[in-house]
C-alpha cells in the first residue's frame, strides 16, 4: 500500500510561541514539519505522525542497526554479489 507523500513546505516558529500552544503545533506537524528557533536560528523541528505506520517508518529509518544492514547490502551489490530483481 503506498503511503501519501508528506508535503516539504515547513513552518518556522518560535520556541515561545511553541511553549504556549504545543498541541496546536503538534497537530501542525502532521501535515509538515515545524521547525523551532530561538533567538531567531534553527534549534530543532517538530515532527508529527498522522499514523501508527509513519511512527514506526520514523523509527525503522532512524534506527542504527537498520541503517547498518542497509548499507552491508549496498556493499555487498558494489561487490557483484547478489540476486537481480528479475530473478526474484
Amino acid at each position: 500500500m503506498a503511503r501519501p507523500v508528506r508535503k516539504t513546505q515547513v513552518n518556522e516558529v518560535p520556541l515561545s510561541e511553541v511553549k504556549d500552544d504545543l498541541s496546536r503545533y503538534l497537530r501542525e506537524a502532521e501535515q509538515r514539519p515545524v521547525v523551532i528557533t530561538r533567538h531567531g536560528k534553527p534549534a530543532g523541528v517538530l515532527i508529527g505522525f498522522e499514523s501508527e505506520d509513519d511512527w514506526f517508518d520514523f523509527r525503522l529509518e532512524n534506527d542504527p542497526r537498520f541503517l547498518v544492514r542497509v548499507e552491508r547490502a549496498r556493499a555487498s551489490l558494489r561487490a557483484g554479489r547478489g540476486v537481480p530483481l528479475e530473478e526474484v
